[in-house]
C-alpha cells in the first residue's frame, strides 16, 4: 500500500499493484458514463461555473440550480433556512470556498478541505457532501470533484478506504489526486472530474 504524505487527518491509501487496473476500470466506466449520459447533462454545472468564475462567489439561485443537477431534494428544512438567509451572506460564504479551492498554492486535499470548512455556516452544508461538493466543484471544474456515496462505494469495490468521519470531502479528493498521479500518458487528459464520472458509474444506482 502506498501512503500519500499529509497531515494526520488526512489518512489516503490507494493499492499501488493495482493501479494499472484501477485505471482500466475507470476508463471503461467513464466510456460507459458517456454512452448512457447526454453531453448537455453538465450544462447546468458549467453555466453555475461560469457566473461563479465573474462574481468569485455562489448565490442562492446557483446553488438552487446545483439542487436540481445533483437531483437532491429541495423539500427539506435546511432549503427553506437557506432560502431565507440574505443572498450577500451566502455569497460571503461561497466566497471564502470558491477563493479556498482555487488557491493552486496549496494541495488539492487541503484545499478542498478549507473549501469545505467555508461552506459549514449555511444551512444544508452541515453534514454530508454531496452538494458542498457540487458547489466547491463548480467553483473550480478542473481541480474539484463531486462525491456520491456511488463514489463512495465505488472506492470500497477497488479497496481504497474512504472513511466517513469529519474532513471526509478533503480525503476524498486526496485519494483521486493519488489516482491522478499515478496515470498513464494515454490518461493525461483526465481531471478530478472525470475519475468522480467513473466512480459514479462504477458505483451503480
Amino acid at each position: 500500500m502506498s501512503t500519500t504524505s499529509s497531515p494526520d487527518w488526512l489518512e489516503i491509501t490507494v493499492p499501488s499493484p493495482e493501479t494499472d487496473h484501477i485505471w482500466s476500470l475507470l476508463v471503461r466506466a467513464r466510456e460507459h458514463y458517456r454512452a448512457a449520459t447526454s453531453p448537455n447533462y453538465d450544462e447546468v454545472l458549467w453555466e453555475v461555473s461560469q457566473r461563479a468564475e465573474v462574481s468569485g462567489s455562489l448565490g442562492k439561485a446557483d446553488i438552487g440550480a446545483l439542487l436540481v443537477w445533483k437531483r437532491l431534494s429541495a423539500r427539506t428544512r435546511w432549503a427553506a433556512a437557506l432560502m431565507a438567509l440574505p443572498d450577500t451572506q451566502v455569497r460571503a460564504a461561497t466566497g471564502k470556498a470558491w477563493a479556498a479551492v482555487r488557491d493552486a498554492s496549496v494541495p488539492r486535499a487541503l484545499a478542498a478541505q478549507a473549501g469545505r470548512a467555508a461552506l459549514v455556516s449555511l444551512p444544508g452544508f452541515h453534514k454530508g457532501d454531496a452538494l458542498a461538493s457540487a458547489v466547491l466543484t463548480a467553483a473550480a471544474p478542473l481541480r474539484m470533484a463531486v462525491y456520491d456515496s456511488r463514489a463512495q462505494r465505488a472506492l470500497g469495490s477497488l479497496g481504497i478506504a474512504l472513511t466517513a468521519e469529519s474532513g471526509r470531502y478533503g480525503r476524498y479528493m486526496g485519494i483521486i489526486d493519488e489516482i491522478l498521479a499515478r496515470r498513464q500518458p494515454s490518461e493525461q487528459e483526465w481531471t478530478a472530474r472525470d475519475v468522480d464520472v467513473a466512480l459514479f458509474s462504477m458505483g451503480g444506482s
